[in-house]
């Protein structure tokens, strides 16, 4: 998939060090090979090796997994709050200004954290979960990002499948994406305690279902285009395990329903976004929520 996308234009590819315990950055690391040139790699330090130490060990052993001697953009995946700020920056701007990193990120910061970290330095990009069923960004996430040119990177795009169109029923989806607060808490592997708003939910795939079919595009291109066309949205994480996704995911990137049809979407899930509100925490409740 790597290779097919690399043929098709592709440019960006996000992983961290969590992900697989390291095995993911291998693995993107040897699939890129020589073509490491040719792409902007970003990657993500886990909140408890954020102490300056710490980070700089975690930073190279990223380097050595991905088998490059710099990581384009290296990011913070989630909000910490010991070591404080000023510690984990001076730590990163060091790693910058010695070559092994190119700009520094953030992820999962909300609009306090945000402010907090942006007194201290800079941030060229937060990555945040964002999509057509999922607009909690859209809140003060986003026009702060903007604000302040930090460019929104959008995870779960496709909300883990259910903007695919392929489930119609909750009870069709499976267990491990029926977990965030759309769901009732009483669903299994739920720690949100919140009620969810299953019905709207699915009355909105099906508003959204329905709209695709009119205009003759798949639900998960118009979820694509609508969302790489808000203000401040520079890239989407999409993951693809065939060659055919990725190209499916480019043809998307590359189309624009206009704006007529961006206002009838907005219109369509504006209910739902009303619903879960600003917490962006897409699976603790507002009280717990790790994003602030």
């Amino acid at each position: 998939a790597v290779e097919a996308a690399l043929d098709a234009g592709v440019n960006f590819f996000d992983t961290a060090e969590v992900y697989g315990d390291g095995a993911s950055e291998e693995a993107l690391g040897k699939a890129l090979g020589a073509r490491r040139d040719e792409v902007v790699i970003a990657s993500k330090v886990a909140p408890d090796h954020c102490a300056p130490d710490k980070l700089i060990a975690a930073c190279e052993a990223s380097l050595r997994r991905l088998g490059t001697d710099y990581i384009d953009l290296y990011q913070v995946h989630w909000p910490f709050h010991d070591p404080s700020f000023e510690e984990a920056y001076g730590a990163l701007d060091r790693l910058r200004h010695e070559g092994k990193i190119r700009a520094i990120g953030v992820s999962n910061f909300g609009r306090q954290d945000l402010t907090d970290w942006l007194a201290i330095g800079d941030a060229a990009s937060n990555q945040v979960g964002y999509n057509l069923v999922f607009r909690a960004a859209e809140y003060d996430i986003a026009p702060l990002c903007r604000r302040n040119d930090v460019a929104v990177i959008a995870y779960m795009p496709l909300m883990q499948g259910l903007l695919s169109g392929r489930w119609e029923k909750v009870e069709d989806i499976p267990l491990a994406r029926r977990r965030t607060r759309h769901f009732s808490s009483k669903r299994e592997g739920t720690r949100h305690g919140e009620r969810g708003c299953e019905r709207l939910l699915m009355e909105t795939l099906g508003e959204l279902r329905c709209f695709a079919d009119a205009i003759g595009l798949p639900l998960a291109t118009v979820a694509l285009c609508w969302l790489l066309a808000q203000p401040g949205v520079s890239s989407a994480i999409i993951g693809a395990r065939k060659p055919q996704q990725v190209v499916r995911n480019i043809q998307a990137a590359e189309l624009d329903i206009g704006p007529a049809a961006i206002a009838q979407i907005n219109e369509i899930t504006a209910p739902l976004k009303r619903a879960l509100g600003p917490n962006a925490d897409m699976w603790e409740s507002e009280e717990n929520a790790r994003i602030r």
